[in-house]
């Protein structure tokens, strides 16, 4: 019996043009008045997924920043927080900007979250596109939740950092993270969210051990759930250790070919096509969960 669900945001939940499919929210809503948990787990940061949150009127906090902060949607009630040190965060940002990388980061553990960043380079059109995507999202409340300074350090020193971010060209960030993996080792967790088709990977630096099979197990224990009784479903590499953690992996019809290849994942439709509401109702709603 499923009593768990852990949802991937982008690429999942969500179709192409990022809109909530119809039919993946009339089968969350049945997997909830089963007797479901049902949560989404993203890379986003957490007022960024709050919209969706509300939208989908959530029964339980949302998996944010890749497992870093468990968060209530409605309330903004903060259920657990992982934060990088001043010190590890300063550090981060020093390497990074050493490769030619810039960086932004997230903060606000207690409130709705602020993104931070003192540059975008003139050749960083991933950046510049995200920025202007995140501003538009939160419309009156912009100059609240994305704000441009002069010197990023100056500002980690003032604020409780949940997250740090580089983006950019696939290649270019490929090769960042194994900079940063070397420079950086077992200090921090660096996850790579990568979109080919658009030419586009975000890098996330997060504390340790934080991911999203972390923060699902977290939830998981907060509630008293064994992980065979959880559902996951994702779609790219950030999603794969809810994938390796939960009982019943699945990934979308649309996820990098080298996790389609993987046995033990059950696979179902694209997001365009509804891939979650299939895999709710082949999984929770064909009468194991009534």
């Amino acid at each position: 019996m499923i009593k768990l669900l852990a949802l991937d945001l982008d690429g999942t939940v969500l179709n192409s043009t990022g809109q909530i499919v119809e039919k993946n929210r009339e089968a969350i809503r049945a997997a909830e008045e089963a007797g479901v948990l049902v949560t989404i787990a993203t890379g986003r940061r957490f007022r960024d997924a709050r919209p969706v949150g509300l939208a989908l009127e959530l029964n339980a906090p949302l998996i944010t920043h890749n497992g870093a902060l468990l968060k209530y949607a409605g309330s903004l009630e903060t259920v657990e927080a992982d934060l990088i040190s001043t010190q590890t965060s300063l550090e981060i940002v020093r390497v990074g900007k050493e490769f030619g990388g810039d960086a932004f980061i997230s903060v606000d553990p207690i409130g709705p979250g602020t993104l931070i960043y003192d540059r975008v380079s003139d050749e960083n059109e991933p950046l510049r596109r995200y920025l202007q995507w995140a501003t538009t999202l939160h419309g009156d409340e912009a100059t609240d939740a994305v704000i441009h300074v002069q010197r990023l350090e100056d500002e980690i020193e003032k604020h409780d950092v949940i997250h740090v971010s580089f983006s950019g060209t696939c290649e270019r960030m490929y090769n960042m993270q194994i900079f940063l993996d070397a420079e950086l080792g077992d200090t921090v967790t660096v996850l790579a969210t990568v979109y080919p088709k658009r030419n586009f990977t975000l890098l996330d630096i997060l504390p340790p051990n934080s991911s999203k099979g972390s923060g699902v197990e977290k939830l998981a224990s907060i509630n008293g759930i064994d992980r065979a009784n959880i559902m996951a479903i994702g779609d790219n590499f950030n999603d794969l250790e809810m994938l390796e953690f939960a009982g019943v992996p699945v990934v979308m019809g649309n996820a990098d070919p080298s996790l389609l290849e993987r046995n033990e994942f059950d696979k179902t439709l694209s997001n365009d096509e509804g891939g979650v509401a299939a895999a709710v109702e082949k999984f929770i709603l064909n009468g194991r969960n009534l």
